[in-house]
């Protein structure tokens, strides 16, 4: 395949190559958010467009896709901005209005749903609380009646010129539980907005699947975040799976077959890893597609003009994928493309109704991602911009798979990131585990924090503990009410392993993590005092009864079931489990950084754990923001973060 000359569709300005000179300097570099993602081709093939950056606000670029240059810009002023959107015909895009609040700086998305030409004109409101309502001074008609409900684009259906098919959650129901109410799915006019109601789910957390016509079928939900339940869809009623004696759990539909009555579906037999099956729902009859003894699949790719799935990707250490339909053209072209572009994983994001153009997306450990228009009949790719431009992965670390086996025969998989041009021996190391725990898992591809630390000559690693999700129900399962025991084993085990290897200086190693990740920052300080030099929690929970008293999971009725299910209710193992009921085992220096905006980890959490440590004289560092949520948006937020954090990582780990 022949790489056509360079072009890049924006002016970028690039930051100075010395991203290692001061720590400052590097905080910023790598807190900095993608200056472009959303890349899409329209569905002609007439324009390109992306998300982009002004005045710290998103807007959405549209650009011709021959010339490159810009046709419209959709910038709201004053606190509003620019959410996800979707190219719903040749000429009309959708787009989420989502706003920033002054208590937060997490945008806010209340439902509202906007569509424009792609040339600005016929900008209309389409979906949203206001409704018919006029706004005085606004240039946005409104033709349709207004409706308290969350939207998402289910399926643009870019076939159809007229109509699209959204998602919505209606508001209501007491508090956070409005999360449990029945969603509905309605056919939406893109040039009116006028709405007919063409389904609703018989189960909470709807996840639908819909034909080429717009006719949903099927649908997958849950009550608890544990278990879930596939129906579908018989004269108009919905008819639960359960009857068909599957011996499958956690069925979810993923595509159709050309098969009357079949459809492909994910699903666990006895526990283990998620395949994919074909499954005829008027039989019973179920026949294995693929599936891999130590991973779930991580990505399903299905082709945007047949809806049939061709592939399924999965990554056990380095991404893979196994091409269910080898003949289908999207196969043909990422087998194409991995060749042309080699050491970089390929996804395609976007394509043409036809087909005939895509918007590739090439990405690896140490790239953030370059995008390309791929052009199938002259088989050419064309460069059009980068996530990150300022990046340069000649620069950037390497990212390398590990596995080992814990105390108790376990095997646990992770990832050991090592300092660009450094002997990897006897380094200094940052732990860093995941959030969650259940249901997240570390994945292969560029991380900005592990790159930021790298820069600085330290290794990272990152731990598939058990309980990670994507390794199969029963590997999830078993880090149930394990939260602070085999969890955090397998977190110090992994640090010993890498310790053995002679990788890693066991003098130097802290340990640094965020939501559950912060949790186990902590707690694992106090189950291995003498391991961790320090230890960073960033909203964290640290007391875990509290748990069923404060935050957003306890508020929702899955919420509770599900934090039953997986911490239990005995209190006093709860207790020995919380690092605020074990500070004196506790001998790391420790940082504490939290959001006054969290709900997930409220505040409370983090004073919690405060109050604990005043009782024992015991020192800590705290970083406070206010106005941020669970986990920092804004980007001089995360730059302060980072840089606070590389300050106290070099005096602990003498870097």
């Amino acid at each position: 395949m022949k790489l056509i000359k360079i072009i890049s569709f924006a002016c970028i300005t690039l930051l100075s190559s010395n991203i290692f000179a001061k720590t400052n300097e590097a905080a910023r570099l790598f807190s900095r958010a993608a200056e472009f993602s959303q890349v899409k081709i329209s569905p002609g093939g007439d324009y390109l467009s992306a998300i982009s950056q002004k005045d710290d606000k998103a807007m959405l670029l549209i650009l011709n896709a021959k010339t490159k240059q810009p046709v419209h810009v959709v910038f709201f002023p004053g606190n509003a901005q620019v959410g996800r959107y979707e190219w719903v015909n040749d000429e009309r895009v959708v787009l989420q209005k989502v706003y920033l609040k002054g208590w937060s700086n997490q945008p806010q998305y209340f439902g509202e749903l906007i569509a424009v030409n792609a040339d600005g004109s016929d900008s209309t409101y389409l979906f949203g609380y206001k409704g018919a309502e006029q706004q005085t001074g606004s240039r946005v008609k409104k033709t349709n009646t207004a409706i308290r409900a969350t939207a998402t684009i289910l399926d643009p259906l870019p076939d159809n010129k007229r109509f699209m098919l959204v998602q919505a959650l209606p508001w209501g129901g007491g508090g956070s539980n409005t999360a449990e109410n029945t969603q509905k799915v309605y056919r939406v006019d893109v040039y009116k907005g006028s709405r007919k109601k063409i389904a609703s789910s018989p189960i909470p957390y709807a996840n639908f699947l819909n034909d080429h016509e717009g006719n949903v079928r099927f649908v997958s939900g849950t009550k608890d975040h544990v278990n879930s339940t596939l129906f579908y869809r018989d004269n108009n009623e919905w008819v639960d799976t359960a009857k068909l004696n599957l011996n499958l759990d956690a069925i979810a539909p993923i595509a159709f077959s050309n098969e009357k009555d079949s459809l492909y579906v994910t699903a666990s037999e006895s526990g283990g890893t998620r395949g994919v099956y074909l499954l005829n729902i008027k039989t019973g009859d179920k026949q294995l597609v693929s599936r891999d003894k130590v991973v779930d699949p991580s990505n399903l790719w299905i082709n945007k003009t047949s809806k049939k799935l061709y592939a399924v990707e999965y990554e056990n250490g380095y991404p893979t994928y196994e091409f269910v339909d080898s003949k289908d053209p999207s196969a043909v072209y990422i087998k194409q493309l991995l060749a042309a572009l080699p050491g970089h994983q390929i996804h395609i994001v976007s394509q043409t109704n036809n087909a005939k153009k895509m918007i590739i997306k090439a990405f690896n450990d140490r790239n953030p991602g370059h995008y390309y228009l791929f052009d199938a009949d002259a088989i050419k790719l064309e460069y059009l911009v980068s996530k990150k431009k300022w990046i340069d992965p000649e620069k950037m670390a390497e990212i390398k798979p590990i596995h080992f086996t814990s105390r108790d025969g376990v095997e646990i998989h992770g990832y050991l990131t090592l300092p660009n041009g450094v002997e990897a021996k006897e380094l200094p190391l940052v732990v860093n585990p995941h959030g969650g725990p259940h249901g997240p898992r570390d994945w292969w591809g560029f991380d900005s924090q592990s790159q930021l630390i790298a820069s600085q000559g330290a290794a990272v690693l990152q731990v598939n503990f058990r309980g990670s999700g994507g390794y199969g129900i029963n590997f999830e399962n078993a880090g149930h009410q394990k939260w602070g025991t085999e969890i955090q084993y397998d977190i110090i085990d992994a640090t010993k392993h890498v310790i053995e290897q002679g990788i890693v200086d066991k003098e130097r190693i802290c340990i640094v993590g965020g939501s559950f990740g912060g949790y186990s920052a902590i707690q694992s300080a106090t189950i291995e005092p003498d391991l961790f030099k320090c230890a960073i929690g960033f909203a964290g929970v640290y007391d875990l009864p509290l748990m069923f008293n404060e935050g957003d999971v306890q508020g929702r009725r899955a919420g509770k079931r599900y934090l039953k299910e997986v911490l239990g209710e005995d209190e006093k193992l709860l207790e020995s489990m919380s690092p605020t009921h074990n500070v004196g085992k506790l001998k790391a220096n420790i940082m504490l950084v939290h959001g006054g905006e969290d709900e997930r980890a409220p505040i409370e959490q983090l004073e919690a754990l405060e109050e604990a440590l005043e009782k024992h004289h015991y020192p800590y560092k705290k970083l406070l923001m206010d106005d941020e949520g669970h986990g920092f948006y804004d980007d001089e937020n995360k730059a302060k973060y980072y840089s606070e954090m590389l300050s106290f990582l070099k005096t602990n780990l003498k870097l």
